[in-house]
């Protein structure tokens, strides 16, 4: 056992080669490198279900600002060189408020999607590795948990199987219902199915009275240019409303706000990022950033003028977005909203099912009672919704 709880074999003082054959379980900041950094973005290309918020450029700022102690490990499956597959792993001992060490996918309350980066055909070869590895280093582990993992993705679909072909007790422990777009219709048909002839004339009505008030100004951007400027704006439009006063605001602390600036240069580096906002007189009133991984599109955060509430700046940003419709590389868009959403559940009515599951992990008898304690929660779980 080290020091930090975990087990099995220390790491050692010296990094390990970015690419060796076979599985291990490291620091990550052993695999902060170049090398493995280009086997990482080579990954993501060839992932089945994509996740931007496990790509090299939003994970790498996500682990710099929130584990500075180096608690996460990097699960990784190389064979012949290649990065087949990355899963990153951590110890924790919080379990919903309740003292429970655990095994865990590592995530952040501004990530939405755990779903792992693994080269499409080696799934279930990751996963075995992934659960092997969790049965021989599970002491003052409970079980092993993974959050916003959405049903339709390969995550879900191949831990199932893995599961049940080696009867291991795998249990949904909570669900919820994102707000999505389904590619199908023109935005302006998906506006008619969505909002009644009333509301839309009156968001028209909005629009013309933003406009008169002075000169609004659209814009969608990709790429890097201005890209500082309007992170400082959105920073600040944020800031400015009831995440401010909350505390909640990406630039209520130095490490949201440093993270958030990271990210998004780094998504804009790789073609990931689209950026929408409406200016009036040159001041942002309504922004929101989308990042971009076919066939799937995350729309990750947005920001309007609270003064303005009533001529609803943000909604009319929104009716922008169902752009994202017209795009034939584009199947699904995930809102990354709160199941329940009072503004994008009006006009984005398809939905998409993300839920968190709890593992059986060691042998015979840990592994029931892990399956106690993950039934447990699951019947919590069926009882709050």
């Amino acid at each position: 056992m080290t020091g930090n709880g975990w087990c099995g074999t220390s790491a050692s003082a010296e990094p390990c080669p970015a690419l060796v054959d076979g599985f291990q379980v490291r620091p990550w900041a052993e695999y902060d490198t170049p090398a493995f950094v280009a086997a990482w973005r080579k990954l993501a290309c060839r992932s089945r279900t994509p996740n931007p918020f496990h790509e090299n450029w939003f994970l790498l700022p996500s682990l710099r600002q929130f584990d500075r102690s180096g608690d996460v490990r990097l699960a990784t499956l190389v064979h012949d060189g290649d990065l087949l597959g990355m899963v990153p792993l951590w110890q924790s001992r919080n379990y919903h408020g309740r003292s429970l060490p655990h095994l865990a996918g590592w995530t952040h309350p501004n990530s939405f999607c755990g779903e792992p980066l693994i080269a499409e055909g080696n799934e279930e070869a990751v996963w075995s590795a992934v659960l092997d590895w969790c049965d021989r280093n599970w002491r003052q582990s409970a079980f092993l948990h993974f959050a916003a993992l959405p049903l339709d993705g390969t995550a879900f679909e191949t831990l199932n199987t893995v599961c049940q072909q080696n009867r291991r007790p795998m249990r949904i422990v909570q669900r919820t219902s994102r707000a999505a777009l389904h590619r199908g219709l023109a935005p302006e048909d998906h506006l008619v199915r969505t909002l009644g002839k009333k509301r839309r004339k009156e968001l028209a009505r909005k629009r013309r009275r933003l406009e008169d008030m002075g000169e609004l100004v659209f814009t969608r951007a990709f790429g890097s240019e201005n890209l500082d400027h309007w992170i400082d704006q959105f920073l600040a439009l944020e800031n400015a409303g009831w995440k401010g006063l909350a505390g909640s605001s990406l630039a209520s602390a130095a490490q949201t706000a440093d993270f958030f600036r990271q990210s998004l240069r780094g998504a804009a580096s790789e073609g990931r990022l689209e950026r929408l906002a409406f200016h009036l007189d040159g001041k942002a009133v309504a922004m929101l950033c989308n990042f971009i991984t076919p066939p799937l599109a995350h729309s990750f955060k947005t920001a309007f003028d609270e003064s303005l509430s009533k001529l609803s700046p943000g909604m009319l940003l929104q009716v922008e977005n169902l752009a994202l419709l017209e795009r034939d590389d584009i199947a699904l868009t995930d809102s990354c909203a709160v199941a329940g959403h009072p503004m994008i559940e009006q006009i984005w009515d398809d939905r998409r099912d993300v839920v968190a599951v709890s593992l059986a992990i060691g042998g015979g008898i840990r592994r029931r009672v892990g399956d106690v304690l993950t039934a447990i929660e699951s019947r919590r779980s069926e009882k709050r919704t």
